[in-house]
């Protein structure tokens, strides 16, 4: 079940922080509960994705993007993700989540996360990107960009970064079409 109160109590904490700029950085916390464990009694890794959709609505509440989306009725939705998950989480155990723009290209906008653990240490990374949609389709990220009115300039992608959204563009779309429909455990 998705985390509605997390996501509230987020959103809220972060639209009453001051005001960022669009290369700072947002910073939240949460905790490891009970619901957010996997069978092997750590975080599970679908929920670490989740943290950073928390994350990333925390930064877009202290941008003041939410207000420029609705007034266009523009949505967002996560285009693609690339996770490292280095250190274990467990019940109870406290997290950092940082969350910032990497920057955007002629499609996506690209978001990179970390979370880091009460002694330090960074228990998993994400870079995802995110395109803008409206009932027309994709939204140029420049479009926003524009409607901010800010003078924001768009920052060079990291090299690492650029590679990985080549290397999706070369992801076969649909994927396993090779693959032969109908359940192969019958003939086993």
């Amino acid at each position: 079940m998705y985390p509605w109160i997390r996501l509230v109590t987020h959103f809220r904490s972060a639209s009453r922080q001051p005001k960022i700029q669009w290369q700072d950085t947002h910073v939240s916390h949460t905790i490891c509960w009970p619901w957010d464990l996997d069978p092997w009694n750590e975080l599970n890794n679908g929920r670490a994705l989740t943290f950073f959709d928390l994350g990333r609505i925390g930064w877009t509440a202290r941008m003041d993007v939410m207000e420029t989306m609705k007034a266009n009725n523009w949505g967002m939705a996560v285009a693609g993700s690339t996770v490292r998950y280095r250190r274990r989480v467990q019940m109870f155990h406290r997290l950092e989540l940082r969350t910032r723009i990497a920057g955007w290209d002629d499609k996506f906008f690209y978001y990179e996360q970390s979370a880091w653990k009460s002694d330090g240490e960074c228990a998993f990374h994400a870079v995802l990107r995110a395109a803008m949609t409206s009932r027309q389709g994709l939204v140029p990220p420049g479009k926003l960009v524009a409607a901010l009115d800010r003078g924001i300039e768009q920052p060079a992608l990291p090299d690492w970064i650029q590679q990985w959204s080549k290397a999706e563009e070369m992801r076969p779309w649909p994927p396993m079409s090779d693959t032969p429909k109908g359940d192969n455990l019958a003939a086993a």
